[in-house]
This record gives C-alpha cells, sequence and structure tokens, in this order.
C-alpha cells in the first residue's frame, strides 16, 4: 500500500504537466489561429506548395474532423488536415500544415528515427493494449502456482514486460521525430516565402507547445513502466 501511495506521489506532477502540456498547446493554437499570416495561404496552401517545390507529387491532402487532429498517413500517401487547419490562413494553421510535411520530407530523405518508429508502430500497439492484461496475469499465475515449478506465469510477465518496453522505446523514439519535422517547417516556411522571418517566433511556440505533450507522455509512459517492472521484479525475487 505504501509503494503505491508513493508511486502516486510520484506520478501526479507528471500528470499535472501532461495536463499543463494539452492546456498550452490548445491556448496558443487558438492565440495564433487569430494571426493572420503574411502570405494568406491556408493550411492547405501550403501543404501542397511545400510538397510540390520539393518535388513531392504523390502526396494527397486531404481534411478531417477535429481540432489538432493533424497527421501524415505514410500507408495511404496523404496528409490529413484538421477543420482548424485545413482552410484556416493563420500562423498557427501554416506552422502545424507545414509540420506534417516535415514528416513527408523525413520519409523522402530517409530520415533513420522516423523509419525506427514506423518499424515499432504495430509492435508498439499491440504492447500498449495487451502488454499490462498479460503482466497481471502472469502476476495472478505466479502467485497461484508460488510452490511449483509452473514457469507459465512467469512468460507471461517477462511477455508482458517486453511489450511494455516496446511502447516506451517508441515514445522514445517519437521525441527526436518531433522536433525535427518541426525543425523542417520553420526552415521551408522561411525557405518558401508563406511566412516572414518575424512570423517565426509564432510557428515556434506553436510547435514548441505541441512538442511539450509528447515530452510529458513519454516521461508518463516511462513512470509506469518503471512501476510495472518493480512489481515484477519483487514478484520474481519472493518466488525464489
Amino acid at each position: 500500500m505504501y509503494s503505491y501511495f508513493l508511486f502516486l506521489l510520484i506520478l501526479i506532477p507528471f500528470m499535472a504537466l501532461s495536463a499543463y502540456a494539452s492546456a498550452k498547446v490548445h491556448s496558443t493554437f487558438s492565440k495564433y489561429d487569430r494571426v493572420p499570416n503574411s502570405s494568406r495561404m491556408t493550411g492547405y496552401d501550403t501543404a501542397v506548395r511545400l510538397m510540390k517545390n520539393r518535388g513531392v507529387n504523390d502526396i494527397a491532402v486531404g481534411r478531417v474532423r477535429g481540432m489538432l487532429s493533424d497527421h501524415y498517413d505514410p500507408s495511404k500517401r496523404i496528409v490529413n488536415l484538421s477543420e482548424s487547419t485545413y482552410g484556416s490562413a493563420s500562423v498557427a494553421a501554416v506552422a502545424v500544415a507545414a509540420h506534417e510535411v516535415g514528416h513527408v520530407m523525413q520519409k523522402k530523405k530517409g530520415y533513420i528515427p522516423y523509419k525506427i518508429r514506423n518499424v515499432l508502430v504495430p509492435i508498439a500497439n499491440i504492447g500498449s493494449r495487451l502488454a499490462l492484461p498479460l503482466i497481471l496475469i502472469g502476476i495472478l499465475l505466479d502467485i497461484l502456482y508460488l510452490s511449483t515449478d509452473f514457469e507459465v506465469g512467469r512468460i507471461l510477465m517477462y511477455v508482458g514486460i517486453g511489450l511494455y518496453s516496446t511502447s516506451v522505446l517508441f515514445m522514445l523514439v517519437t521525441l527526436p521525430v518531433e522536433f525535427n519535422a518541426s525543425r523542417r517547417a520553420k526552415k521551408m516556411l522561411l525557405e518558401d516565402g508563406i511566412l516572414q522571418k518575424e512570423e517565426a517566433v509564432g510557428v515556434r511556440k506553436v510547435l514548441s507547445a505541441a512538442a511539450m505533450t509528447y515530452v510529458a507522455s513519454m516521461l508518463i509512459s516511462l513512470i509506469y513502466f518503471l512501476r510495472v517492472l518493480i512489481i515484477v521484479l519483487a514478484n520474481t525475487r519472493r518466488r525464489n
């Protein structure tokens, strides 16, 4: 019980950071969504121009519902822009659109962390769904057969830890991918004259706020992983 309360005390600051990061990205986007960019180009216009100027002609630009639900889907070869980005000619909108094109360029240029993240996507998705149930079942089986040589429980625990660690690794690899996409976005917007240098401050603030959410998610994932790892190791030590 004491260890659980200690875990909560450690977790609370990181949860607060996550909540702050989420609020910050929405407030920062809303602020610069009210600032029109000097070229009067929309998010859609921006994505199309940036890709065309860099020889990318086989990626479509689509529209999806929601706010800040923008994403690049390499399997379908489409950059999906949210309703808050697609038709808006604000500094915030072109910043987000350019960030997604940054991911397109990472794939085109063979950016190594991007390749690693794409490889980890299916494993990380499975891990996020199955890791904790497998660990809990493993612990229960190990306790049930504590006085026997039955190894299924221990094996399930280790498989669960392996899946969990893959999810954490995915979050760690995501950080450099997102930061690099933001750097590419700012550079492209200035190179193509979509924004002026003084407008780059708004781009930096919007994309930095978004990056903070990834940092918070990574820290929370790491804390949960360490918590589960400690439980499994303690259970294994008691069995031995």
